[in-house]
């Protein structure tokens, strides 16, 4: 199981970068290229925290009442609401690291 997700976690990643690209480098300025990684990074995250919720709540459904089972699924579904808190705060992020840098 651990081999699947990590299989088509790297999948979906190199297919992100694939279309990401060509995007990120049709801007004509660098606030373009900025604007456009803002929306790519946060669909990732949001992607990625969407497969940890599923995942999570297949083991949580999956458990039958093992304890050990029943914490294992919390904990995916916890990292799934810690990845939709990081995808809401990307976008911030990157404005305060321009603010900082001066861009």
């Amino acid at each position: 199981m651990r081999r699947w997700i990590f299989g088509s976690t790297c999948a979906y990643l190199i297919l992100a970068l694939l279309v990401a690209s060509p995007s990120a480098l049709a801007a004509t300025d660098v606030q373009g290229v900025i604007d456009n990684l803002k929306l790519w990074l946060m669909g990732f995250l949001a992607s990625l925290a969407t497969v940890f919720l599923i995942v999570g709540g297949a083991r949580y459904v999956m458990a039958g009442g093992d304890p050990i089972k029943v914490e294992k699924a919390k904990s995916a579904i916890a990292s799934a609401g810690l990845g939709f808190a990081f995808a809401l705060f990307a976008p911030a992020a990157i404005t305060i690291i321009q603010k900082i840098v001066g861009g």
